[in-house]
């Protein structure tokens, strides 16, 4: 769950503040003191907390909370709205402007995730319609040029690389080989170092003096907390960066990043990572952000999720299918894969809003594994058997549990659930036919 540790502290705080009819001021310091002892553990700078909790509290006090009929609800809607002042008020969106190919330097220390980061990044312009390059800038790590190259190849995007040249020639190769083939889109991989050091940042240095960098963007690891903040702010004074991506959000980050860098710095965070796969990264919004941490969903992000992985013709398609005899084995597999471009099931509940109040959402695991034998069952059924799974007699049954590697319960089990709700899904379908025939109060003749 997205920032876990701060989310649950906070929810819970604000869980006892309900409960209260007016607030006095003494109300609002307690709970006040209770937010900053939350940000704290979470690892947020301890000036940015200073800062954070002194203009709360101004606004908290004042007579618009005091005399208020929902006064708990008027705190919580001022910690959220300074929450997402503190991310940066509202998202950044990079524009390109004057004449191509725009050079994207991505930097960061070893093992921030700059070369998957730089793969996403591709895969996400290449969809508005830009045509990216991606540049092997970092010659020093064993394997990190075939690492971007395995990267580029699963996206089909092209990489440029350069064996045993300076960092420095490659880029200005680079980019005479993206005006002769047409990208108008450079991003470069550059090297990173376990450390901030003189040598690093010399050679960013001499990439921007050699060629036009557009833009630079820090990419560094959301769940090194406080000391992501120091990278970002030393990377800043070196060579001014232009915004930050946060990476591995989905995994244990406290928040601290995220909640910080902001301030220090002074410069945007972009973008945020939310997993591996290559559509995993969305562009950070500060005010949906503070809503995900403060249990209250983030239910535009799951749209635009959704519009960009379903397709809208086949899912009404599908929609009515459901609710009819016509829904098939093959139905079901194709509505699978779609749920599944959404990404992580627990991701994308906890995006719902209320999704807080959910005993025990926290604990909910999707199994892949059992989605995975699933499709092999559904896989290894004839087209016939797939449209027509009462044909799915004994001697058929072992046979598609012996071409899916699993037991012939295996397949019981899956073609009883599936009829169970075939049936439930055709009943629901009468009722609406029922509702829209006769009116609603037909439903209960």
């Amino acid at each position: 769950m997205l920032f876990e540790g701060l989310s649950q502290r906070l929810q819970d705080t604000f869980k006892r503040l309900r409960g209260r009819g007016k607030l006095s001021e003494k109300d609002v310091k307690e709970v006040l003191r209770e937010v900053k002892l939350a940000l704290l553990e979470a690892d947020v700078n301890f000036k940015v907390v200073r800062t954070f909790i002194a203009r709360v509290q101004e606004r908290a006090v004042g007579e618009e909370v005091m005399n208020s009929l929902t006064p708990a609800q008027q705190v919580i809607k001022i910690v959220r709205d300074e929450l997402t002042e503190l991310m940066g008020g509202s998202a950044v969106q990079l524009r390109f402007e004057g004449k191509p190919p725009y050079i994207i330097m991505l930097c960061g220390l070893q093992g921030s995730g700059k070369t998957t980061t730089a793969g996403k990044l591709a895969k996400y312009w290449q969809k508005q319609g830009r045509r990216p390059l991606l540049v092997a800038c970092d010659i020093y790590r064993p394997a990190a040029v075939k690492q971007l190259q395995v990267v580029g190849e699963s996206l089909n995007i092209p990489v440029f690389a350069l064996n045993g040249q300076d960092p420095v020639v490659i880029a200005a190769e680079a980019l005479e080989y993206a005006k002769n083939h047409n990208h108008d889109l450079i991003i470069l991989d550059t090297a990173g170092r376990l450390h901030i050091d003189a040598e690093l940042m010399g050679e960013l240095q001499r990439i921007r003096e050699r060629v036009p960098v557009y833009r630079t963007i820090l990419v560094v690891d959301a769940m090194t907390g406080q000391d992501a903040v120091t990278v970002a702010e030393e990377f800043n004074n070196a060579i001014n960066i232009d915004g930050v991506i946060l990476t591995k959000l989905d995994g244990d980050a406290r928040g601290g990043a995220a909640l910080s860098v902001r301030s220090v710095t002074g410069k945007p965070i972009l973008f945020g990572g939310f997993g591996e796969k290559s559509d995993a990264l969305e562009v950070f919004h500060p005010d949906r952000m503070a809503g995900r941490i403060l249990g209250m969903g983030d239910v535009l992000s799951l749209i635009e999720k959704a519009e960009a992985s379903i397709d809208q013709d086949e899912a009404l398609k599908m929609g009515k299918r459901m609710l009819s005899a016509e829904f098939t084995l093959e139905d079901f597999q194709a509505q699978l894969e779609q749920m599944r471009k959404l990404g992580p099931m627990d991701q994308i509940l906890q995006m719902l809003p209320g999704a807080n109040k959910i005993k025990g959402l926290d604990k909910i695991k999707v199994d892949e594994k059992q989605l995975r034998r699933i499709e092999a069952m559904i896989q290894s059924m004839t087209p016939e058997e797939r449209r027509r799974p009462e044909i799915i007699d004994g001697s058929r049954r072992r046979r598609i549990a012996a071409g899916a590697g699993v037991k012939v319960q295996d397949v019981n089990k899956l073609l009883k659930q599936f009829e169970e709700s075939r049936k439930l899904l055709k009943q629901l379908g009468l009722l609406e036919k029922k509702a829209k025939k006769g009116g609603l109060f037909s439903l209960f003749k």
